[in-house]
């Protein structure tokens, strides 16, 4: 067992049990459940536009070079410089190389889970740069010193109480404020640091390819003023963002506002396409995009896998799945947790050392049932596990019990060896992990075999 597996296990261990923690996810991902269904109604047939979204990710995937070339082509006409990022050292050491030149000292962030996988803030810390959140999401995390729990809503785990005592703590405000004064006591922190910050950080929920565009959607407008406020805009983003054509929106940022938070449409929806021009009075000065690599062309090259990387990061997989609802979104210790995070975490990273996420699954089907882009992710997590013992990732234990559980199933004589009570000691004896988080196993004293040879006089 890997050294992240055994954190996992244990970190799942003590969040199941966690009543308190069950019934703030609970409680959230009620009130999700209850807004999607309505924002769905703007769609006609919404199976169809999920699987035209599917379509448009699938020619977007298989063209990728051509669709990176052409965004590149567009968007540097315009003035922006476009950095290609192999992994995540290479990002971050073309980061700080901006950094420096612009003598920058305070940086605002928005939007971006890429700047997560990498983990920016850190870095920049060791270089004595501050990098502010300015989702409110993001903020509260970033106060408490947490990564974000969840792909849309980073601190869901958390109640208002939970925010008020934080900023108490941290701020020094009271511990009573309710949501709208702890928002705006947030809303004064960071406008001061918008003013302070020599650069803005966003990601991109879509790279556009014809016209050479960044699409950002939010509620906030947090992103809107990281992008456009500081002199300087770096915008980092996988490089399997990319859409063909902004038509594609009309499609993509319904579909994401529907399957994130049951909206319509998001409150400020942006495509940026260059720093300010010469008959503009407001944007940046500068503005750089650096695509990333950092494990994706990996997955690209694995035909099965490769349908992963259509995902908009919606977070409609892991509100639906029984094991994040009840494990939440730390257990899993990635930037990309839930089913997707499962599915890609392994290939973005290690096999043997991440290839107990993909176990982590239930395999009820119901994250490729609400997948906003038709991503069969139940089959990816059953593919993950293939290629794990393909690799030779199994344990021995783990091998020898299904080459024992292989002649069982072949020898019907194996099966009926032994009585139902000898059965039930064996197990409850042998297999100690059974017994951790379930009752003593207790076979029937006749099994099927021989209720049936009773019942048909041995025919």
């Amino acid at each position: 067992m890997s050294e992240h597996s055994s954190t996992f296990m244990a970190k799942a261990e003590i969040k199941a049990s966690d009543r308190e923690h069950r019934n703030k996810i609970n409680f959230n991902i009620s009130k999700y459940d209850a807004v999607v269904p309505v924002g769905k109604q703007q769609f006609t047939d919404v199976h169809l536009a999920r699987e035209k979204a599917k379509n448009i990710k699938w020619k977007a995937i298989e063209t990728l070079d051509k669709q990176l070339e052409t965004f590149e082509a567009n968007i540097t006409k315009r003035g922006a410089k476009v950095i290609w990022a192999e992994n995540a050292e290479q990002a971050l050491e073309e980061i700080l190389k901006i950094c420096q030149a612009k003598n920058c000292r305070t940086i605002v962030k928005s939007k971006s889970m890429v700047t997560e996988e990498i983990h920016l803030n850190k870095f920049l810390e060791k270089h004595n740069i501050e990098s502010v959140e300015t989702d409110l999401g993001e903020y509260i995390q970033q106060l408490d010193e947490e990564p974000p729990y969840h792909i849309v809503t980073p601190a869901m785990h958390k109640s208002k109480e939970d925010v008020a005592k934080l900023f108490a703590d941290k701020l020094g405000t009271s511990p009573t404020l309710t949501a709208n004064q702890l928002t705006l006591v947030a809303r004064e922190k960071l406008r001061e640091k918008y003013r302070q910050a020599e650069i803005g950080i966003t990601g991109a929920n879509f790279i556009i390819s014809d016209i050479g565009g960044i699409a950002l959607t939010e509620n906030e407008g947090n992103g809107r003023l990281s992008c456009a406020w500081p002199k300087t805009h770096i915008v980092i983003t996988g490089i399997e963002k990319v859409i063909p054509s902004m038509t594609d929106l009309a499609l993509f940022w319904p579909l994401l506002a529907t399957y994130g938070t049951g909206q319509k449409l998001t409150v400020y929806s942006s495509i940026i396409t260059g720093p300010r021009q010469v008959n503009e009075s407001d944007g940046p000065e500068d503005m750089y995009v650096i695509l990333l690599d950092n494990g994706r062309t990996n997955i690209i090259a694995n035909e099965k896998l490769r349908e992963s990387l259509y995902c908009i990061r919606c977070g409609a997989c892991l509100n639906a799945c029984p094991v994040y609802k009840n494990i939440g979104g730390h257990a899993y210790e990635a930037t990309y947790s839930g089913p997707i995070g499962s599915v890609i975490t392994p290939q973005l990273r290690e096999m043997g050392e991440w290839k107990h996420l993909s176990y982590a699954s239930s395999l009820c089907g119901n994250c490729t049932e609400v997948c906003a882009v038709k991503i069969n992710l139940h089959e990816l997590l059953l593919e993950n596990r293939h290629e794990s013992v393909d690799e030779g990732n199994a344990a021995f234990a783990e091998k020898m019990a299904w080459k024992a559980w292989k002649q069982a199933m072949l020898h019907r004589s194996f099966m009926n060896m032994g009585s139902g009570s000898m059965k039930s000691w064996m197990i409850n004896t042998f297999m100690k992990d059974w017994k951790n988080r379930r009752s003593p196993l207790q076979f029937p004293k006749k099994t099927f075999h021989q209720l049936w040879k009773e019942r048909n006089k041995g025919t």
